[in-house]
């Protein structure tokens, strides 16, 4: 495990990013996800024992399996990129998912296409159906069978591509190009940032649920947040939600990445500040994790905001989706997959191995923290999760 301290941070208002996530319009996000049907809170669970245990404040985990029945987060961004899409492109006004709904009716159904290593294609493809839309989900080299046929459940089109992540992204936008379909992918790259900004906001109703569970002044005390990156999305749109939910003060954030997909990683420590590409196979079981090619707004808001960025292997990875599954003391059990466990491994190995006290120190990790982690799927892999759940830590 390797950690980068970010040498570029700069206020965390250095973006023009943080704009689109002020306090009022997170709140119109969350407003249209409480009208999605299946809609409810996911819980918010309080490590004690372990906090006492490796010598912090307080550890909360939010665990987003319980999202929609969908075993993870990606239903919020489906459902979000959509809608948003109907309203700015066809022009519709709607209040709430049942207005969206009544405004589509009798009119032809539209294609959304993406490329994906799983949660997010079922997210889409639930939006999809939901609004009895046409979705087609593209996966990479190497893809779980059981992921693609969760997607093909939903009623979606989907297939296995003879490539890697990123590869699939770029092969999928020129299809969409070719067939009229509407692409809804969460990089971002130059002439493609409407909709991967419309994924991000969508992800902030997550904060707000966490602020409403902790109450205000609990929420002001988060002193910091351990974050996975894919393209950096996700981690963008926490960070930016937090900095702006706390009046511009915000936790100190840590950025998770896979050692085989470190593309943060590896473009924190670039001299010219430039995001990097990671090429190859992608080889890790964090599925979700292993993209290559930062997203460009997802780099512009962790680049102005994040404090360390840590590139691990999957073993991390298998000891968080350890603890949290097998808890210590009276701890609530919590069934996280290889991705939204990593950030947990990681900080489970900066508090209690030795070669890491100097980093730990640096962070402030001590026993006034409050740290909080955002598992952000279950068992979506269940013959992985088995295999990683029968081995000690």
């Amino acid at each position: 495990m390797e950690l980068a301290w970010n040498g570029f941070r700069k206020k965390r208002s250095g973006s023009k990013l943080f704009e689109h996530f002020k306090p009022e319009l997170l709140a119109a996000v969350k407003m249209f996800h409480e009208s999605v049907p299946g809609y409810d809170e996911t819980p918010l669970i309080h490590l004690d024992c372990l906090a006492e245990s490796i010598g912090v404040g307080n550890i909360y985990v939010k665990d987003e399996s319980k999202r929609f029945g969908l075993n993870a987060f990606k239903g919020l961004v489906g459902i979000h990129a959509v809608a948003e899409y109907f309203r700015n492109h066809e022009g519709m006004e709607f209040d709430g998912f049942d207005g969206l709904l009544s405004a589509l009716e009798n009119r032809p159904p539209v294609t959304f296409a993406t490329a994906t290593d799983g949660n997010h294609g079922k997210g889409l493809a639930w939006a999809a159906s939901l609004l009895d839309q046409q979705a087609k989900v593209f996966m990479p080299e190497g893809s779980e069978a059981s992921r693609l046929e969760a997607i093909r459940e939903l009623e979606a089109e989907a297939e296995i591509m003879n490539m890697n992540y990123d590869d699939t992204v770029e092969r999928v936008a020129a299809l969409a190009e070719e067939n009229g379909w509407v692409l809804v992918q969460d990089t971002a790259w130059p002439g493609y940032e409407e909709v991967p900004l419309s994924i991000m906001k969508g992800y902030t109703t997550i904060i707000k649920e966490v602020q409403s569970q902790l109450g205000k002044n609990v929420f002001h005390g988060i002193t910091h947040v351990f974050l996975q990156a894919d393209v950096g999305s996700f981690a963008g749109a926490m960070a930016a939600a937090l900095f702006n939910l706390t009046g511009g003060e915000g936790p100190t954030i840590i950025v998770v990445e896979p050692d085989q997909a470190d593309c943060f990683h590896r473009s924190i420590q670039n001299p010219s500040g430039d995001p990097q590409r990671v090429t190859g196979a992608l080889d890790t079981m964090m599925a979700g994790l292993a993209c290559g090619e930062p997203s460009i707004q997802g780099w512009e808001i962790l680049k102005a905001s994040a404090d360390a960025f840590i590139s691990c292997g999957d073993e991390t990875s298998a000891r968080g989706m350890r603890l949290l599954g097998r808890p210590e003391g009276d701890d609530q059990s919590i069934v996280s997959g290889e991705s939204g466990a990593a950030p947990f491994g990681a900080f489970h190995r900066l508090m209690t191995e030795e070669e890491y006290q100097e980093e730990s120190q640096r962070l402030g990790l001590d026993d006034t923290s409050n740290v909080l982690f955002i598992s952000t799927e279950g068992d979506t892999d269940a013959g992985n999760y088995e295999r990683v759940m029968t081995r000690r830590l």
